[in-house]
């Protein structure tokens, strides 16, 4: 059996990830009281946005450590089943490093790894791939080298309300922040070589939903056979112009729609929400 192993960073909740047979290993968040919460877990998004709204010092993150990780490899071994193993971006979170390393510490070869490059929504796309791929009885080293390929046609876009969140976590250079924060100007923000960066701006939301629709164009179109998926921190009736724009305009089916997570909600802030999409490029046999 082939377990397919991601972390938090890509928001499956716990009951979706037994729904489509994948273990999430939790990321951890530090208030500023000390308490550590694993993410997904000890508390909800919402719970924790209404918290992260009243902070006086922005919350901190961390990856897991290794022996969540090497026990559920030691397990795997056990029990004669492989363990592809999909974790955020190497260039955003040590977390794959962390994965790695306790496959040596642990002395197993029914490991293999793929670095998505991506984070969130662009994270999750992936992890779903991979379980559509192992259902359809390919084979580990198969799933991987589709994910290596489909990963190159993968896009993550999104918008957020300031960049201060981004700037304090150290996910975005000062200077792009700045760039990005004038009066009255919305972000919008690309992964782009497995980093998060500038990708435009726009004026008001009005705008905002204009400049997706935009780089959803730019970046190849939406891919009518893989379906895209939606998210939001706080607000999902921000979405319904992005809703609206893929059915009425684009004719693609209803996309999947999730609230980001802890984590990933901590860098961006309490008003973010993006699409994450195959373009129309991508091919796998």
């Amino acid at each position: 059996m082939i377990r397919i192993l991601t972390d938090s960073a890509c928001d499956i909740l716990p009951a979706e990830a037994q729904q489509l047979g994948v273990t999430v290993i939790p990321l951890n968040v530090t208030l500023e009281d000390g308490t550590v919460l694993r993410d997904g877990i000890d508390m909800t998004p919402s719970e924790y946005y209404t918290h992260l709204a009243a902070c006086r010092k922005l919350p901190t993150t961390s990856q897991p450590s290794p022996e969540q990780f090497e026990r559920l490899y030691l397990d795997a071994a056990a029990a004669g089943d492989e363990v592809l193993g999909i974790f955020l971006s190497d260039a955003l979170s040590g977390t794959g490093q962390c994965a790695r390393l306790a496959a040596d510490l642990a002395n197993v070869d029914n490991v293999v790894f793929v670095n998505t490059e991506n984070v969130c929504l662009g994270q999750s796309l992936l992890v779903r791939l991979a379980v559509q791929l192992r259902d359809a009885g390919k084979t580990i080293t198969q799933i991987a080298a589709d994910l290596e390929k489909a990963k190159q046609h993968l896009h993550l876009v999104a918008a957020v309300d300031d960049l201060k969140y981004l700037r304090k976590g150290g996910r975005l250079s000062a200077a792009a922040a700045v760039a990005g924060g004038m009066l009255g100007i919305k972000p919008i923000l690309a992964v782009m070589e497995g980093k998060v960066a500038l990708a435009g701006k726009a004026r008001g939301l009005p705008g905002v939903y204009v400049a997706l629709f935009k780089k959803i164009d730019e970046m190849g179109g939406i891919h009518p056979g893989y379906t895209p998926l939606l998210g939001y921190t706080v607000n999902h009736r921000e979405l319904q112009p992005l809703l609206t724009y893929l059915q009425d305009n684009l004719h693609l089916d209803a996309p999947l729609v999730r609230q980001i997570g802890c984590v990933i909600g901590t860098h961006t802030g309490p008003g973010a929400f993006g699409i994450a999409f195959f373009d129309k490029e991508l091919v796998l046999e």
